[in-house]
C-alpha cells in the first residue's frame, strides 16, 4: 500500500521526498510586471517548509496579453528571470522539486494586457475575443517553450502546462470554443495537437531531466469528459511526460456524462493505464485520511490547496498524525497572515464564501 510518506520518482529520474504536491494556486501577490512580489516568495516558500514534495507556483504568464488577473507571477520575458531565479532557490533549499505552472488565459485574459481583444482558438461573441491565426499558434507555441526554458534557466526543476479551467490549452481541446479548420482543430487529435507540440518543444529544448506535467479538467469550460480521458490516457503512456495533474473539484464528484454513469472522475482516470507518468489529483483533500484513501483508489500523489491555504505545513502534520484534518474555516485574516498569506491573497480569500471570518 502507497503512504502519502513514501518518495515518489518520476519518469526522468527526480525524487520527490513524499506524494504531496502544492496546488497551483491564484494569489495576486506579484508585480504589475510579472515580477516576483515578496509575499508570493513567501508564501511558497513557506509551503516547502511546510513538507510539500513539490512545490508549485500559480498559473505564470508566458505572454503579456494572456495575464489574467492582477499580481499573476509572469515568466514571459526576461525580465521575470531574477525573481524566478530566487524564487526556485527559497523553494529548493527546503528540498521541494520546484516547478512553475506556465499558462495563457485566453478569452479570460485581461483587456488592458491584450490591447482589449482577447486571444482564443475561435471568435467568440461572448467575451469579444478573436481567432488566432496559425501563425499565432505557432508562436504562441514558442513561447510556452521559451518560458519553459527560463524557468529551467532560473533553476527550477520542471514546470507544468495548464490545460485546464477553461485557459487557452483548454479552449483548444474544447470542441465549442475551438473551431477551426486548420490543423489545429477538427477532430480531437488536431484540438489536442498544441499540447503535443509545446511537450515536444520543451522536451527538445530543455532535455529530459527537467520535469514536465500536465494540468487537465475532465468536466465544465466546454470539454467532454470522453476525450479528456483519451488524452489523459495518451499522456500517461507518454515518455515526455512525467505526470498528470487531474483538477477534478471533488475527488467523490460523480461524473455527469451519460457515458459514465455510475462512475465517479476520480476512477475514470485512476482505471488508466500507466507507463512510468504519474497521475495526481485535487479536488477537497482537506485531511490526511482523504488524502490516503485517494491513494489507496490509485493516485500516485495527492495535490492540496485550500488546506495548504489554511495549513502551511499541511504535509508534516497530515504524515505525523492520521487524524490531521483542517481546520474548520472560516478563519480570521490574522491567522491567514500568520500562514503566510500577505494582504492582496487574504483579500482575494476573503472573495470566497465562508473562507475568512468579518
Amino acid at each position: 500500500m502507497t503512504s502519502f510518506a513514501d518518495p515518489l520518482t518520476l519518469g526522468n529520474g527526480s525524487t520527490l521526498a513524499n506524494r504531496f504536491v502544492l496546488a497551483p494556486l491564484t494569489n495576486l501577490q506579484s508585480a504589475t510586471d510579472g515580477t516576483l512580489g515578496d509575499d508570493e516568495y513567501h508564501w511558497l516558500c513557506m509551503r516547502a517548509q511546510g513538507g510539500f514534495g513539490l512545490t508549485m507556483t500559480c498559473a505564470a504568464s508566458v505572454q503579456h496579453s494572456g495575464v489574467g488577473f492582477p499580481g499573476q507571477l509572469g515568466a514571459h520575458d526576461d525580465r521575470h528571470l531574477p525573481g524566478l531565479t530566487r524564487l526556485a532557490a527559497g523553494i529548493k533549499a527546503h528540498g521541494s522539486h520546484a516547478v512553475v505552472q506556465l499558462q495563457h488565459s485566453g478569452m479570460r485574459s485581461q483587456a488592458d494586457y491584450c490591447d482589449g481583444v482577447p486571444q482564443c482558438p475561435s471568435d467568440d461573441e461572448k467575451t469579444g475575443a478573436k481567432a488566432m491565426t496559425t501563425e499565432q499558434v505557432q508562436t504562441l507555441i514558442d513561447d510556452f517553450v521559451s518560458a519553459a526554458a527560463r524557468a529551467q534557466q532560473a533553476g527550477f526543476d520542471g514546470v507544468e502546462l495548464h490545460g485546464a479551467h477553461g485557459y487557452l490549452l483548454s479552449e483548444f481541446l474544447s470542441p465549442g470554443y475551438n473551431r477551426r479548420d486548420d490543423r489545429y482543430g477538427g477532430d480531437p487529435e488536431n484540438r489536442a495537437r498544441i499540447l503535443f507540440e509545446i511537450i515536444e518543444g520543451i522536451n527538445a529544448r530543455c532535455g529530459r531531466p527537467f520535469s514536465l506535467g500536465i494540468r487537465l479538467s475532465p468536466e465544465r469550460f466546454g470539454v467532454h469528459t470522453a476525450e479528456i480521458k483519451d488524452l489523459a490516457a495518451a499522456l500517461l503512456v507518454d515518455q515526455r511526460v512525467d505526470y498528470v495533474d487531474m483538477s477534478l473539484w471533488d475527488v467523490t464528484k460523480p461524473a455527469h456524462e451519460d457515458a459514465f454513469n455510475g462512475q465517479s472522475l476520480l476512477e475514470i482516470f485512476t482505471d488508466l493505464p500507466r507507463d512510468g507518468v504519474a497521475l495526481g489529483g485535487a479536488g477537497k483533500l482537506y485531511s490526511a485520511a482523504q488524502c490516503q484513501e485517494v491513494l489507496d483508489k490509485g493516485l500516485d500523489f495527492v495535490i492540496v490547496g485550500r488546506g495548504a491555504i489554511v495549513h502551511h505545513d499541511f504535509p508534516q502534520q497530515a504524515m505525523a498524525d492520521a487524524g490531521f484534518a483542517m481546520r474548520d474555516l472560516p478563519v480570521s485574516r490574522d491567522y491567514l497572515k500568520a500562514e503566510g498569506l500577505g494582504p492582496a491573497f487574504i483579500d482575494y480569500m476573503a472573495s470566497w464564501e465562508g473562507f475568512v471570518a468579518d
